[in-house]
């Protein structure tokens, strides 16, 4: 067969209905198309006048509606149309008059910065999703124009006639369908409006046609946006009250916000837009929707993952570019150099921010790390642009309650420690660590940092395997570390029978009797018995009758499984009892008397339960058994007194 050479050719009939009902998501976004443009034909009169020399008149759309005609009504005193526009424009599906406007426009010299809206030529058929009847009366600002009136049912025929409008402008009037009545309610349709149209150039009213009002007053359309968001205005001509006052409107459920980003960049590309740092309320689940993406001020979503990185979605904000790629609906992202290059700029202005704010404030960088400090590390971990910014920034709260970073930590040990601690950093996790053992570091001058179960087990590695500069750092907990940094003493045979009592009371199991050299060697080592292990340790000055540790390894793998949705990872833990600590010794020597074993039980396993209360606290198994317990114990106690 010989090759041929052809043009494809669409029906109208077909295609009309698959923009109606598959090109937009959202029906409700008719509105904003029609208002987009409306907003285009001001703006282009406003530049045709310029070039001829004529009055430009305020700009302004109305959206009138009409419950018993069934039918809104888009008013604008933009340009107008001729019937040659009409036929150009209108009946020609995707052809965009916007963009030959801008190329006419550049062609004659004028200024080709304005922000008309319209690419697509499709969006005045969105109409066509909830009316079954469409008409527009239009009259051009051209001298000697006539008026015009077009109608269509929605399908590939139309109506075009001389029309009855004497005023520069048009109006575009919808005949609504019965499943679409919703949007002749005022208040849906102002709500609409705001969720679209909130930032337009021009201001927008609704005029609800049937509203009763009071003898004597006009029945005025309502203002529902402002024209020049706070993100177009200069920085420098803006208070900070300006700023709160605007989060407040969009935010209305949020306290004040911690501080925020004006963003303002015209090149390579142009951004606008205001990023709030809000004060998180642990009590309000998490939503993704609180940045809204603009295009020339008309919104397009409030899914913005492909442009804001995942770290910086508990933000609150707005951001507008006209660089931004849309696909034909304008709802939603298309792949772009131009998306990376606009992630990058955010994340690094933040990243400046933060690292300004600590340079110029640090004492208010501080109180608001509470709520920053959650996405921060989460920035850290997840982007390594952000990571280089701010790692050094990273602060945690000490021993004594204030805040360090892990380089000052580091540099805070004592002498006679650092050697020995050299790139450890000792940590102790909020809730679930014995103070006591903290407090004995913190008395030899040795902080520990305080860490949280959700990000900073993955900060920790994180930072473990990605060394930055000459920065290494290997963090342990103070539980599976205390022994390696304090001093400790030998063993002697005492010992080894405090560790038999304590197991043979808690695990049912004692050791067989060793030579004093065995023993020796053995009561350093964990009796590996089932339940946990048991091992005697003689810390200097320390205070507590015991404590439980855990091998920080199986300690982070135990995190690992957790986050991985595998289950609990069973913990073998060791119970690590001081031999000369006062309780310890008393039941001991109860025990070598013979004639108090029930006691010498309890006490046994009050110490156990006390190692579990100073970190990870009883099981609801537990908790009973400890009442009853401490209840026996002191009734005992006081009957020694009566």
């Amino acid at each position: 067969m010989s090759a041929k050479k052809g043009s494809i050719s669409v029906n109208t009939q077909d295609i009309l209905p698959i923009i109606k009902k598959w090109l937009y998501s959202e029906h409700d976004i008719f509105i904003r198309e029609l208002v987009a443009n409306a907003t285009d034909a001001i703006t282009k009169r406003g530049v045709k006048a310029r070039t001829l020399n004529q009055e430009i008149p305020a700009g302004s759309i109305t959206v009138s509606l009409n419950k018993t005609k069934k039918t809104i009504q888009v008013s604008d005193n933009g340009l107008g149309m001729s019937g040659e526009e009409i036929i150009k424009y209108i009946t020609q599906v995707a052809f965009s008059g916007a963009e030959e406007f801008v190329k006419n426009m550049k062609e004659a010299g004028a200024d080709s910065k304005n922000d008309i809206i319209g690419k697509f030529g499709l969006g005045f058929y969105s109409s066509f999703m909830v009316a079954h009847k469409v008409e527009i009366d239009t009259l051009s600002m051209l001298d000697g124009a006539q008026a015009q009136h077009w109608e269509s049912e929605g399908d590939s025929e139309y109506l075009l006639s001389d029309g009855k409008r004497n005023e520069v402008g048009t109006t575009i009037t919808l005949h609504l369908n019965d499943d679409s009545v919703e949007f002749l309610d005022a208040f849906k349709m102002e709500s609409t409006l705001r969720k679209y149209c909130d930032f337009m150039l021009y201001p927008i009213g609704v005029l609800d046609e049937e509203k009763k009002v009071e003898d004597g007053k006009a029945n005025e359309a309502t203002i529902i946006n402002e024209s020049l968001p706070i993100w177009k205005k200069a920085p420098n001509e803006l208070k900070d009250e300006d700023y709160i006052e605007f989060y407040r409107k969009k935010f209305p459920m949020e306290g004040e916000p911690l501080f925020w980003i004006h963003l303002n960049v015209d090149h390579p590309f142009t951004l606008n837009g205001v990023l709030f740092f809000p004060k998180l309320n642990p009590n309000r689940p998490f939503q993704e929707s609180n940045i809204k993406l603009y295009a020339k001020q008309v919104f397009v979503t409030d899914n913005v993952k492909n442009i804001v990185p995942e770290f910086l979605a508990l933000l609150r904000g707005h951001i507008d570019s006209p660089d931004i790629p849309l696909n034909v609906s304008r709802s939603s992202l298309q792949g772009d150099p131009n998306i990376r290059k606009i992630s990058n700029y955010i994340v690094k202005k933040v990243a400046e921010s933060l690292k300004k704010l600590w340079n110029s404030d640090r004492t208010k960088f501080e109180n608001i790390w509470a709520d920053s400090g959650l996405f921060i590390k989460y920035g850290c971990v997840s982007d390594n642009k952000f990571d280089e910014l701010m790692r050094d920034k990273i602060v945690f709260k000490n021993s004594d309650n204030k805040f360090f970073t892990l380089d000052e930590i580091r540099t805070s040990y004592p002498e006679k420690y650092k050697e020995k601690l050299k790139d450890k950093v000792i940590y102790f996790e909020k809730g679930k660590s014995d103070p006591a053992l903290r407090k004995q570091l913190l008395d030899e001058g040795v902080h520990t940092i305080e860490v949280d179960e959700y990000i900073d087990p993955h900060f920790m590695q994180h930072v473990e395997s990605h060394k930055m500069g000459d920065n290494a750092y290997h963090f342990s907990s103070v539980d599976s570390s205390l022994a390696e940094i304090l001093e400790t003493e030998s063993t002697n045979e005492e010992d080894a029978k405090i560790k038999d009592l304590f197991q043979l009371v808690l695990l049912g199991k004692a050791e067989e009797t060793k030579s004093d050299d065995q023993e020796a060697k053995k009561d350093q080592q964990p009796a590996k018995l089932d339940g946990f292990d048991i091992e005697i340790l003689k810390i200097k000055n320390a205070k507590a009758p015991a404590y439980f540790k855990v091998d920080e390894q199986m300690k982070r793998f135990q995190k690992m499984t957790m986050n991985m949705g595998s289950g609990l990872f069973p913990l073998k833990k060791t119970l690590v009892i001081n031999p000369g600590n006062p309780l310890i010794q008393n039941a001991f020597k109860l025990h070598q008397r013979g004639d108090k074993k029930e006691l010498v039980e309890k006490i046994c396993h009050h110490v156990e339960s006390l190692a579990h209360i100073s970190s990870e606290g009883l099981k609801n198994e537990d908790r009973e058994l400890f009442v009853q317990r401490s209840q026996e114990l002191i009734q005992q106690l006081t009957d020694l007194h009566l």
